[in-house]
C-alpha cells in the first residue's frame, strides 16, 4: 500500500465513475483499476462493488476511507512542510466556524509579530472539518460552539479526539437581517413571527450535520429553509430574499461582508457556548501561544 493509492481510492469514492476519477487523476482508467485492484488483493478487502451499473463504496471500503482521509491528511501536512517551496518558513493555522473575532485575533497576531517569512492559514468552515483539523494537527487552534441541542455530541467528539475545550463565552441568541427589512428595528422576535421568511442556514454537508450545526435552535422545524456553504452567498440570499439567519448577534463593524446586516433578539432561548480547542497534550507553537492570548481577550465565562 503506498499514498498515491490512497488518494487514487478516495477520488474514486469522490467520483460518480471510474472514468470521472481517472480523467480528475490524469491517469488512464484501466491503470486505475488495476492499482486499487492491486490494493484490495493486499489488504485482503473488497473497497468497491463493481456492477455494470457503476461503483459504490462497500462497508469495508467506507471503513477504510475513514482511515485513508486520516493518512491523506497527515501525508500532505508533511508534504507542506518538508517538500514544498515553503518548507523552512514559520508555520501557523487556524480552523474557526464562522466567528469574526477569531479573524480578527488572527490577523492581531500576525500585524503584531510580523515574522519574516511565513505561511499562515486560516480556515474557515465546517465543524466536523474544524475538529479533524486540529485532531490531525492541520491547524493548532480550533474556534467551536455548541448549544443546548448538540452539547453531548461535541462533548463525546472532544474525548474521542483527544481534544481539550475552553470556553470563552455564552452568546444569546439573535435573528439576523438585511437593514431594510420589516423587522429589521424591532427588539426581539419569535421564530413565529419570521415562519414565511426562508431561514438561511450553513450547510454542513455531513450525515449527522443536525448534531454538528454550529447554529442555535437546530431541532425548530422552520417552514421554510436555504442552506449556502458561503457567507458572501448567504448575505445575498438574506437581502434579496428578505430572509434571516441565526447567529450569537455578534455583528462586527470592520466586516465588509456584514456591513448592511442588523441583529435582533430571539424569544426563543438555545444560547451557544464559543470557546477554543487544541490537541490534548501538545506544545503549541509561539503563534498558537500568541493567538490564544488574544482570543482570551474575548473570555467572558
Amino acid at each position: 500500500m503506498n499514498i498515491t493509492q490512497i488518494k487514487y481510492v478516495l477520488e474514486v469514492a469522490a467520483s460518480s465513475s471510474m472514468r470521472e476519477a481517472a480523467t480528475r487523476l490524469f491517469v488512464s482508467q484501466p491503470a486505475l483499476s488495476s492499482s486499487i485492484k492491486d490494493l484490495e488483493d493486499e489488504l485482503g478487502i473488497l473497497i468497491f462493488e463493481r456492477t455494470n451499473k457503476g461503483i459504490s463504496v462497500t462497508d469495508e471500503g467506507r471503513e477504510f476511507i475513514t482511515y485513508a482521509k486520516r493518512a491523506a491528511s497527515q501525508y500532505e501536512i508533511l508534504e507542506d512542510r518538508y517538500l514544498s517551496k515553503d518548507a523552512g518558513k514559520e508555520r501557523f493555522s487556524v480552523s474557526t466556524q464562522h466567528f469574526n473575532f477569531a479573524i480578527k485575533a488572527f490577523t492581531d497576531v500576525i500585524g503584531r509579530m510580523d515574522p519574516r517569512e511565513y505561511v499562515f492559514s486560516i480556515h474557515e468552515t465546517k465543524t466536523r472539518d474544524v475538529l479533524s483539523d486540529v485532531r490531525t494537527m492541520k491547524s493548532e487552534v480550533g474556534i467551536i460552539s455548541f448549544s443546548g441541542a448538540n452539547e453531548a455530541v461535541i462533548k463525546k467528539l472532544f474525548k474521542e479526539y483527544n481534544l481539550e475545550f475552553t470556553p470563552l463565552m455564552r452568546r444569546e441568541t439573535y435573528a439576523y437581517f438585511w437593514k431594510d427589512h420589516k423587522f429589521a428595528h424591532r427588539d426581539e422576535i419569535s421564530l413565529e413571527e419570521l415562519s414565511d421568511y426562508p431561514c438561511v442556514s450553513f450547510d454542513q454537508s455531513d450525515d449527522s450535520n443536525f448534531y454538528l450545526t454550529e447554529e442555535a435552535m437546530a431541532d425548530y422545524d422552520f417552514k421554510k429553509m436555504i442552506k449556502s456553504d458561503d457567507r458572501a452567498t448567504t448575505m445575498e440570499l438574506i437581502a434579496g430574499l428578505h430572509g434571516y439567519s441565526i447567529g450569537s448577534g455578534m455583528l462586527s463593524g470592520d466586516d465588509v461582508i456584514l456591513k448592511g446586516m442588523v441583529a435582533v433578539k430571539l424569544k426563543e432561548e438555545d444560547p451557544l457556548i464559543i470557546g477554543y480547542i487544541v490537541r490534548r497534550g501538545s506544545k503549541m507553537s509561539v503563534y498558537g501561544e500568541e493567538y490564544v492570548k488574544e482570543i482570551l481577550k474575548y473570555k467572558e465565562l
